[in-house]
This record gives structure tokens, sequence and C-alpha cells, in this order.
């Protein structure tokens, strides 16, 4: 993936006489080692390259051993994060001995390690959760040659994605005195341009990706127990506006990325703050489903130089962890109560729900198709239909598969919570 061409000494050598300085500056620069950049067949953040699930690559009618065939299994320890891939790297990470959090990248084609990065990392959620393990969980994403992990402690890492080495971090409770997490560093950073956004450190805060210096921090919640996200923010133009639509555990918020002021904030009702679904933009509106709350969408109108919300329509559906993927005017999503469920998000209509299936499900959408993979390892293909639920086809590919499905031109990326399987698409 980083490679230089062979003879490109020789052939400078020997055309520098024919060549302008200009030519011949061009030419180093194209041949220069550099690292790859993200294409929209790579997955190199959370939920895909647009972070909404969408993506355009050509999917099969089925999953079957025939059609999906497996190429890699590698064993690793326990990790909820996805797997970032870019080019020909796919980059997991995984807490080790239930010490260490450590970073690996491994060449997609052949499984082989390239290099692999740790730290000291661990701590124990409360006993309450504690079925969802005490592992690393937030999904990295990777940005112009470089790889942004967080670790369970509120820990923000950025590696040089060639090498594995440490270009700078950030220990958020030793540097703000913010309380640890104590369900985890679970948001996903969001990267824009020269800045990276994260709900950490107690609150929103605006990076500079190349130093990891913070520009601005808001929504100061504090951390520990009642604060601290557990969903990841998002990036949309809104009647015009850019704004990141941010969902702490009790409010979702609009806010401007470029000062961080507060352009909006409604408050969303959920049990013990768990508003885990990513925010979803859909027009001018915005849909929320929360476990122990509702499903609504909010619209928004400017009010000067900020905006009004009004709840656009609510229905008595709860969701727990899947974010929707979003077709023609419809979402479809995983409820709590572990139903499938397909609603217009023009009305609130509710066009279906499935019979139950298992507790989540990660869900990517390229077309009319859906590829869902449950936490029981069941990978699903169903078709995007308002009219009723319809199951393509169906097969087992994991056990524990609670991290996100990713997915390339030709490759699904499957993070089981002790290994990591690579299947590619048989043409």
């Amino acid at each position: 993936m980083f490679h230089v061409p062979m003879g490109f000494d020789q052939f400078a050598r020997f055309n520098r006489v024919m060549l302008s300085p200009v030519i011949l500056a061009a030419l180093i620069s194209l041949f220069t080692l550099t690292a790859p950049t993200p294409a929209q067949s790579d997955w190199p953040q959370w939920r895909g390259p647009s972070r909404d699930g969408l993506v355009n690559l050509p999917w099969p009618d089925s999953v079957s051993e025939d059609v999906l065939v497996e190429e890699q299994s590698i064993p690793l320890q326990p990790s909820y994060s996805g797997p970032i891939v870019v080019a020909d790297r796919v980059f997991v990470t995984e807490t080790q001995d239930k010490k260490n959090e450590v970073v690996t990248a491994f060449e997609v084609s052949t499984g082989k390690k390239l290099w692999s990065t740790g730290w000291k990392g661990s701590m124990r959620v409360p006993f309450f959760a504690a079925s969802n393990g005490s592992w690393i969980r937030a999904t990295p994403a990777y940005d112009d040659g470089r790889l942004y992990v967080a670790g369970i402690r509120d820990v923000l890492v950025c590696l040089d994605a060639r090498t594995g080495d440490t270009i700078w971090k950030r220990d958020f409770p030793n540097e703000t005195q913010s309380s640890v997490p104590s369900f985890g560093f679970v948001c996903s950073p969001l990267i824009e341009g020269d800045f990276l956004f994260v709900q950490a450190g107690g609150g929103l805060q605006k990076l500079d990706k190349r130093t990891g210096k913070t520009i601005w921090k808001v929504l100061d919640d504090g951390g520990g127990m009642s604060g601290s996200a557990f969903s990841s923010p998002y990036l949309a133009t809104i009647v015009g506006r850019p704004q990141l639509i941010v969902q702490t555990r009790k409010t979702l918020h609009g806010v401007d990325p470029n000062h961080g002021t507060i352009l909006w904030s409604q408050d969303i009702p959920a049990f013990r703050g768990m508003n885990i679904l990513t925010p979803t933009v859909f027009k001018n509106s915005i849909f929320v489903s929360t476990y122990g709350g509702t499903t609504q969408a909010l619209s928004l109108t400017p009010a000067g130089n900020k905006f009004d919300v009004k709840q656009k329509w609510n229905v008595g559906l709860q969701g727990y962890m899947t974010s929707p993927v979003v077709i023609d005017g419809f979402a479809y999503w995983r409820l709590k109560n572990q139903r499938f469920a397909c609603i217009n998000l023009e009305t609130g209509n509710i066009q279906w729900r499935s019979k139950p299936f298992g507790k989540y499900a990660s869900l990517i959408a390229s077309g009319n198709k859906i590829l869902a993979l449950d936490e029981t390892g069941t990978l699903m293909l169903l078709r995007a239909n308002p009219e009723e639920f319809e199951l393509i086809d169906k097969r087992k590919v994991g056990d524990d598969t609670w991290a996100h499905l990713a997915v390339t031109q030709d490759r699904l990326f499957i993070r089981d919570l002790r290994a990591l399987k690579i299947y590619r698409w048989k043409r």
C-alpha cells in the first residue's frame, strides 16, 4: 500500500538534464511515499464514508457460502470498536489481558500484521452494565494518513497510520479534572477539514487534528455516571446553515462548528440517559429514537442567529442502539423490543414492524438493499421495502458481534468479540 515505485531514482537521474525543475518537482511529488487517501469504497470512520451507513456498492442477492467467501479469520482479544479500512489496510482495536488497549494494522489481502501500538487503559463498567463488557468501545477515524483512536478511559490518541507511531495523546481526565466516564469513552471522532470533534472530557470539544489542541469546549456535563455521551456527533447543513448535531445523555443540540455557539437545544427523555443513536438528519428535520422514550422528528426553523425547534411528529416506538439508514424518505432501524421497523419520515406513519430477532444490529444500505449484522453473528440481507419486512437471505458469520459492520468494494469486515473476519463477495 505504501509502495515507492522501483527505479524512480534511476529515472530521475537519467532525465534530470532533460526536465525542467517544475516538471521534475511534480514527478518527485507524485512518487513520494504517502498515506492512502480514502475513496468511496473505503470505510474510514464510524458508519462509513458519509457517516450515515449509506454506500453505493454492488451487492449480490445472497450471503450464502458460495457467494460470500471467508478469506481471513484473525484471532483478537475483546473490542466493540468497528474496523476501519483504507486501501489495503484494516485497523482494529482490542483490550488485551484487561490491562492494555492495542491498535493493530493488518494487510487486508493476506491478514499479515503490519504494526501494533498500545497503552495502558482498562476499567470496569458499573455492575448493572457488566454484561456489556469492560473493553474499548469507540470506532476510530482515519484522515490524511492519521488514525484517531478513543480509549475507554477518556483518552484520545493520534497515530501515524503508516507506522503506528504516536503523534499526540490527550488524557482528558488528567488534563481537565473531568470524571472518567462510568460506561467508557463511546463517542466516535468526527473529522472535518483541519479539525476533530469529539464528545469527551465531559463535553463537546473541537480539536486541532494536527496537534490535539482544544479550540473550544461546550456542553459541559462533567463526565462520570450521569454525563459522558453514548452517541456520536453528525455534521449537516440544515436550512442552509452547517451545524453539528450533538446528542448528549439528556438533550439534543445544534452547535455552530466554527465557534461552538449553541444554535438550539431540545430535551430528549430516555431511561438512564440512554440516548445512543447517532442523530439522523432528513431534509430540515432530525429523527431520534430512544430507550425508554419515544421516536420523534424535530423540525428546525431559523430565528435570527439561532433556530426554533418544533416536534413534527411523535410515536410510541422505542429505539435501542441501532442507528437507522434512510432510503427514499423511510427510516429502517431496530427497536428495543428486538424488531426491525420502518417509518415514513415525513408523516411519522409506522409502515411495519418485523417479528423479534436479536437485541441489536448494525445497518449498511446500498440502493434498495440493507446489510444487517446482529449481535449473535447473524448477517441478514434485507430489501428496503416500505410496504413489508423483506428478508432476502441470512447466514451465521460470527458469535458475538456488537461492533459495527464495515464494507468496501468487494469485502465485508466483521469484528467478532474474539476475531476479525474478512469476507469477499465472489463475482
